[in-house]
């Protein structure tokens, strides 16, 4: 049990952070000086330019100052919004067409990373600057100038080196730290047994698979990394999933799906279907993709999401669980409706839901549809499929049993 003192000690230095933001504001300040800064400068140099009494170095000089000027301005704004969504709060840009592409997986070393590299292509302005007006610039301060800029451009060398041990050592550490439920690994010599208990799809003997969606490259380092610490009981790809098994399913959702952008969106997905026509071959397929989108995900069975909860609860620190899960931008909730929940539980799971509400993504996997979930939660349902289906893709999917299909098969040969 934690100790109270301790912890409201520990949430009112974290409050602190918002003593940060001013500092933010002042540099916002900043960059409107800078945008002064620029026009004044580009007024001057079209004036020079419309009286004839600008030269060619002139021209060249003065628009090299434009470029540095815009330089530091862009390192303003990457130091005002990385740093704002790093250490402050969370900038509700996902989902919005313009957002930058490194702001959804920015952190302090890749914002460190990104600052040493821009200071290094202002220090290249500024060093240019002294070479094209080099019979005014002493040769004490080009030599300065250059000795300063390798140290720059070594600084960001060792910055861009030590990086990427460094994350992927967070990344494996907490892919090695011990997970109750959802995070517990399917033993190898278990696995592909549990693989073919749940998912129904075929495996290397099966019929040739029809790819859902377009093949994706390779995942890196980081994204094998994610992909591990997940809990997924068994590797499922969407390229593997063969899409003449169900009858039908919305093929063009699922590609949409598999592109990963749901996840920055906040939304949700919802697979219904009966047992054995690839719900959880998809979930986890699309678990994979938002893993190689730079998103941490989470899976577990509704069963293991109800006993986690429950011990939480126990525990009394069912808020602090809660919390602890919006570090996982996806969570996967399989086989909802296989077992009842009692109301305790079925609180416990409209808990769960009404906090991600609009502020993090469920793929949700059941056999029956949601105007019967009451059947499995009782009470609880409207008010949790409200929240659930607000913001969500339904796929539906009809057809038999693949397991059936095959063992059906074996027998008839």
């Amino acid at each position: 049990m934690r100790n109270p003192t301790t912890t409201t000690l520990g949430y009112a230095l974290f409050a602190t952070r918002w003593l940060q933001a001013p500092l933010y504001f002042g540099l916002v300040a900043a960059q409107g000086v800078y945008v002064y800064k620029f026009f004044k400068e580009l007024w001057t140099l079209i004036l020079m330019c419309v009286s004839g009494h600008a030269s060619e170095t002139y021209v060249m000089l003065a628009v090299l100052k434009l470029v540095d000027v815009v330089m530091i301005a862009n390192l303003l704004i990457m130091v005002i919004v990385g740093g704002y969504e790093t250490f402050v709060s969370r900038i509700g840009l996902q989902g919005h067409r313009d957002q930058p592409e490194w702001l959804s997986h920015v952190n302090s070393n890749v914002l460190k990373v990104k600052l040493a590299t821009a200071i290094v292509g202002i220090s290249s302005v500024h060093l240019l600057q002294m070479f094209v007006d080099v019979h005014h610039t002493s040769r004490h301060a080009l030599l300065w100038g250059t000795v300063i800029h390798m140290a720059f451009i070594f600084s960001a060398a060792i910055l861009a080196y030590m990086s990427g041990p460094m994350a992927a050592h967070g990344d494996r550490a907490h892919a090695e730290r011990p997970q109750a439920g959802p995070g517990r690994a399917t033993p190898p010599q278990t696995e592909q047994d549990h693989a073919d208990q749940r998912h129904g799809q075929p495996e290397q003997e099966g019929p040739a698979a029809t790819p859902a969606v377009p093949r994706q490259p390779g995942p890196d380092a980081d994204a094998e990394t994610r992909i591990r610490a997940a809990g997924f009981p068994a590797r499922k790809l969407l390229e593997d999933f063969d899409q003449q098994h169900p009858r039908g399913f919305d093929r063009e959702t699922v590609a949409r799906l598999g592109k990963a952008e749901f996840v920055a969106a906040r939304r949700n997905a919802v697979l219904v279907g009966p047992p054995g026509t690839g719900k959880t071959h998809l979930a986890i397929g699309l678990g994979v993709r938002a893993c190689q989108a730079g998103h941490r995900v989470l899976f577990a069975t509704a069963a293991e999401w109800a006993a986690r909860l429950c011990d939480a609860r126990a525990a009394g620190r069912l808020d602090a669980e809660l919390a602890a899960l919006d570090e996982y931008p996806l969570l996967i909730v399989d086989e909802v409706g296989y077992t009842p929940f009692d109301a305790a539980t079925a609180g416990l799971f409209f808990r769960l839901v009404a906090h991600r509400y609009e502020r993090a993504s469920l793929i949700v996997t059941s056999d029956r549809p949601l105007g019967r979930w009451d059947e499995v939660f009782g009470a609880s349902a409207p008010a949790m499929v409200d929240r659930l289906a607000h913001h969500a893709d339904v796929v539906r999917l009809d057809g038999d049993s693949y397991r059936t299909r095959r063992a059906t098969s074996a027998w008839a040969d």
